[in-house]
């Protein structure tokens, strides 16, 4: 699998289990935007095999530049960023799944047993997820934490991509394309504010909260939160160099896009 391999296979995997994002996608070309993709994230679980350096080695493989690390102690979740030149960078993170209780452990390490050994990073994104799960597993594992129910259900699909809001020109601050979205019926996240981040950190994001579709879990079918489409614009820092990187505070109110309990 080359880069464009990849990401013909994440836009083709995300677009189809997040419908609002290609209805969104329809509307700003509709206006006469080009829409530039900024970032894509990834989650995992940090096993070996399966965590952000095995995910990053594929990554690197492909010609992406490990950037910086971030720390979320509150969601118990770390992650790094990936750079490659004329692509969109690749946000990748990982549930400490030490932290969590011995059950939701438990439910972990059994599904991740499942997942054959000697599986390519490259096999875990084609094969979609390779266990099974069930709805009382799920529902445990959603109480705890809502990013670990959302691996359960969904592996390694791509979480988000993001429109680049510098690159639009009608909708060029996110308070113009807020203000769209939602006069066209779209719930934006607002868990520290619809707008995360300000001028002052080079970045301000907002997103979409999480469309909901129906899993087939072993005990029958469940609607679950699957995927969401994130905006950014990105402020230039003293040197005039825009900034690339994310902010910790902003990115850990945008994990919150994928959560039941807080709609």
């Amino acid at each position: 699998m080359n880069v464009n391999e990849f990401f013909t296979w994440a836009e083709e995997r995300y677009f189809s289990s997040t419908p609002s994002a290609k209805k969104i996608r329809t509307l700003l070309k509709d206006e006469g935007e080009l829409i530039v993709n900024d970032h894509i994230a990834l989650r995992t679980f940090n096993f070996k095999g399966i965590n952000v350096s095995d995910f990053g080695a594929f990554f690197e493989n492909l010609g992406y530049v490990k950037k910086d690390s971030y720390e979320f102690p509150a969601k118990k979740v770390q992650a790094t960023h990936y750079e490659k030149i004329g692509f969109p960078k690749v946000f990748i993170s990982e549930l400490l799944v030490e932290k969590l209780s011995l059950k939701s452990q438990d439910i972990i390490k059994k599904v991740i047993s499942e997942i054959p050994k000697g599986t390519k990073v490259e096999e875990l994104f084609l094969q979609k997820r390779l266990w099974g799960i069930t709805t009382e597993d799920y529902k445990l594992l959603a109480k705890e934490s809502e990013y670990a129910s959302w691996v359960y259900a969904w592996g390694f699909e791509p979480n988000h991509f993001t429109v680049l809001v510098n690159k639009l020109k009608k909708f060029d601050q996110l308070e113009k394309l807020n203000k769209f979205l939602k006069e066209k019926g779209f719930i934006l996240n607002s868990s520290g504010g619809e707008i995360k981040g300000s001028p002052e950190v080079y970045l301000e994001q907002s997103s979409t909260m999480a469309d909901k579709s129906v899993v087939e879990f072993n005990d029958g079918k469940l609607e679950v939160p699957s995927c969401y489409y994130e905006f950014a614009f990105r402020h230039n820092k003293e040197d005039g160099k825009r900034f690339e990187g994310f902010v910790s505070s902003s990115a850990d109110k945008i994990f919150e896009s994928t959560n039941e309990l807080g709609r």
